[in-house]
C-alpha cells in the first residue's frame, strides 16, 4: 500500500459498504485466463462448444466455462495488501462486497475461501458485469454511496462515482484517464513487480548460458573464422529466443502448479504479474525472432531449430510426465544445441563427442529431477509436479545417475587414448589431467544434489558455482597445452 495506512479511512467512511473488483485488483491475474488455461490443459475438447458460446455474449460464455472447470481458488496470486485492508476493515465491522464481472460460482467460491465479504455481485450468464452494468447493479443493491476498489479501465464509472475512490495495481491508462478527471485515489494497493523485470524473469535470460552449447563444435574443430564464429552466435541467438518462446509456454500451463510451489509460485505468470496475454504476445514475438533468424542459417541448423521446438513442445503438453522418458528428451535436447551449433557451420559431430554428451547430459538431467525430489523430501512437502515419479525413486534415479556421468568419462578416456584425437592434439596425453577434474565435477554435482544444496539447472549451475568455473578454466587450461 502506498502513502496511506489502513488507519486512514475515516470512521464515518467506514460505515459506508466497500466494493471490490476481482482480476487485476484483489486478484493480480485474470480468473478467465487462468480457467482457460485449465480447460486447455485438462479438457481441451471442450474448447470447441465454448467458442460457440461468445455468440451468446461474454456473460454467458463465462457461465459456460465456470461450469467445466475453475482455478485453484486457494492458490489465486491474491494482492496481499489488499486482502490484509479489507481483513482490517471487516474486522471493524464494514461491510465489504465482492463486486466483479467473473461469473458468480467463481466469485461465491473465492468469496468462501477468504471469508471477508458480505455478499457477492457477479455475472449470472446473462448481463457480464462490468463497467455501467457494475454501477448500475451496485446503486440498485445497494445504495448510491459506495467506495470502491479498481484496477482498469472497465472500473472508471465506478471510480467516478464512489465516496471513497481506490485502486490496486492500476493500469496506465487508468492512471491516465484518473489524472484526467482530477481524480487522486484515495489509497493504493501495488504490489506487482517492474514489468521490464518480469520479462527477463519469463524469458529466463539466464537459462540461456545452456545455449552456449552451440559454440561447442566449433571450439573442439579449432575453426575460428570469423564467418563460421558470427553463423554460431546467430543459431546462438535464435535457438535462445526459441527456447525463451517455450519457457513462457511451459510457465503458462504450468501456472497452478507453479502456484503450489514454494519457489515457483514466484514466476511472472504464477504470481501475477504478467498477465496470460502478454505471455502470448511475448511467444509471438520471439518465435517470429527466432525463426526469422534462423532463416539466415543453413538449412540443416534451421531443420534442428524447427525439431527444437516440436520437441519441447511435445515435452510441455505431455512427455515431461512420463517418468525417464522425460530425462531422456532433456538430454536429448543438450544434445540438440551441439547438432544446432554444428549444423551453422557444417561442422561434422564426431562419434566421441555424440557419445559422450548423450551419457553426461543424461547424467545432469538426472540430477535435476533428483534434486527435485530431494528437495521435496527435505521440506516434507507433498508430490504435485505431475511428473509421475515417486520418493522411494531417489536411490533408483542416483544409481542411474552417477552409472550414466562415470560412462561419460569412460568414452572420454577412450577418446584421448585413440587415434582420432592426434588430428586435433599434438600433446594428447596431457588431456589425462581434466579426466579426475571431470569425475570431481560429476561427483560434487551428484554430492550437492543428494544434500539437497542443488536448486537450479545443474548446466545453469555449471556457469555460476566458483568451484565449477574454476575446474572448467583448469580443463581449458589443459585442453590449450594440449595442442
Amino acid at each position: 500500500m502506498s502513502e496511506t495506512s489502513t488507519d486512514a479511512a475515516p470512521s464515518a467512511q467506514r460505515a459506508i459498504p466497500l466494493c471490490v473488483d476481482l482480476d487485476g485488483t484483489l486478484v493480480q491475474s485474470d480468473t478467465l485466463h487462468d480457467s482457460l488455461l485449465v480447460l486447455v490443459r485438462t479438457r481441451p475438447t471442450k474448447l470447441f462448444p465454448l467458442i460457440g458460446k461468445l455468440f451468446h455474449g461474454k456473460a454467458a460464455f463465462k457461465a459456460y466455462l465456470s461450469s467445466l472447470v475453475a482455478p485453484d481458488i486457494a492458490n489465486l496470486p491474491y494482492n496481499r495488501k489488499l486482502l490484509l485492508f479489507l481483513q482490517a476493515e471487516r474486522a471493524r465491522g464494514r461491510e465489504i462486497y465482492l463486486a466483479t464481472g467473473a461469473d458468480t460460482r467463481l466469485a461465491e467460491r473465492v468469496a468462501s475461501h477468504l471469508g471477508v465479504f458480505s455478499g457477492v455481485l457477479a455475472s449470472e450468464g446473462v448481463v457480464n458485469l462490468t463497467g455501467n452494468h457494475k454501477l448500475n447493479r451496485l446503486r440498485d443493491t445497494l445504495s448510491e454511496s459506495f467506495s470502491y476498489i479498481g484496477n482498469g479501465s472497465a472500473d472508471l464509472p465506478l471510480l467516478l462515482k464512489a465516496v471513497e475512490p481506490m485502486v490496486a495495481n492500476p493500469s496506465m491508462r487508468l492512471r491516465a484517464k484518473l489524472r484526467a478527471k482530477g481524480i487522486q485515489p484515495a489509497l493504493e494497493f501495488d504490489e506487482r513487480a517492474s514489468p521490464i523485470t518480469s520479462l527477463i524473469k519469463a524469458l529466463r535470460v539466464h537459462q540461456w548460458a545452456k545455449n552456449l552449447l552451440i559454440f561447442l563444435p566449433l571450439l573442439l574443430a579449432h575453426r575460428f573464422n570469423a564467418g563460421d564464429v558470427f553463423k554460431t552466435a546467430l543459431a546462438f541467438l535464435c535457438f535462445s529466443f526459441a527456447a525463451s518462446g517455450t519457457y513462457v509456454i511451459n510457465d503458462l500451463f504450468d501456472i497452478e502448479a507453479d502456484r503450489r510451489h514454494h519457489r515457483k509460485r514466484l514466476r511472472p505468470f504464477a504470481a501475477g504479474d504478467l498477465s496470460v496475454v502478454t505471455g502470448a504476445a511475448i511467444v509471438v514475438v520471439v518465435f517470429t525472432l527466432a525463426l526469422g533468424g534462423a532463416s539466415f542459417l543453413p538449412a540443416a541448423s534451421f531443420g534442428w531449430i524447427l525439431f527444437y521446438l516440436a520437441t519441447t513442445l511435445a515435452y510441455s503438453f505431455y512427455l515431461k510426465r512420463v517418468p525417464l522418458v522425460d530425462v531422456l528428451v532433456l538430454s536429448g535436447l543438450y544434445t540438440l544445441r551441439l547438432l544446432v551449433g554444428g549444423g551453422a557451420t557444417g561442422t561434422p559431430i564426431s562419434q566421441w563427442l555424440a557419445g559422450f554428451s548423450v551419457f553426461v547430459f543424461f547424467s545432469l538431467a538426472l540430477v535435476k529431477r533428483f534434486a527435485e525430489l530431494e528437495n521435496l523430501r527435505s521440506s516434507a512437502s507433498p508430490l504435485r509436479n505431475g511428473r509421475g515419479y515417486l520418493l522411494g525413486d531417489l536411490e533408483q534415479l542416483r544409481s542411474f545417475g552417477t552409472a550414466s556421468a562415470y560412462a561419460a568419462i569412460v568414452i572420454f578416456a577412450i577418446y584421448i587414448s585413440g587415434h582420432d584425437v592426434r588430428a586435433l592434439y599434438h600433446h594428447p596425453a596431457r588431456l589425462w589431467l581434466a579426466v579426475p577434474l571431470m569425475i570431481l565435477w560429476l561427483s560434487r554435482t551428484w554430492l550437492l544434489a543428494s544434500r539437497g544444496e542443488l536448486n537450479e539447472d545443474p548446466v545453469v549451475f555449471a556457469f555460476t558455482d566458483r568451484m565449477s568455473l574454476l575446474i572448467g578454466i583448469a580443463v581449458a587450461i589443459i585442453a590449450l597445452l594440449a595442442l
